[in-house]
């Protein structure tokens, strides 16, 4: 059983920053994929960034590319997301999740556990 913990979260004036942390525990996740997604109110969830289990690929939502970094640091189970300058759009719950190994980084329907969330919210 894999457990993710997500922190880092709170709110920030638009142009500042945040940086989530994802933890997991109950088993290494050195190899899974991962991924951020974040659902806003009323809106779908949506994948905001992923990285591969070694950390070499990572890919990036259009609205967050340039301003969103996604690393992870296997010794630590641990994944991350910085997010600079944040807009009010970015304001959403962020969840971590791990990939399933099946199908692509962009569905939710290919993550098999997930975290329960941390708000974001960017005021303007």
């Amino acid at each position: 059983q894999v457990q993710l913990v997500e922190s880092g979260g709170g709110q920030v004036q638009a142009g500042g920053s945040l940086r989530l942390s994802c933890a997991a525990s109950g088993r290494s996740f050195r190899g899974d994929g991962m991924g951020w997604f974040r659902q806003a109110p009323g809106q779908e969830r949506e994948l905001a960034a992923a990285i591969s289990g070694s950390g070499i690929t990572t890919d990036y939502a259009d609205s967050v590319k340039g301003r969103f970094t996604i690393s992870r640091d296997n010794a630590k189970n641990t994944v991350y997301l910085q997010m600079n300058s944040l807009k009010p759009e970015d304001t959403a719950i962020y969840y971590c999740a791990r990939h399933s190994g099946s199908g692509n980084y962009y569905y939710p329907s290919n993550y098999n556990y997930w975290g329960q969330g941390t708000q974001v919210t960017v005021s303007s």
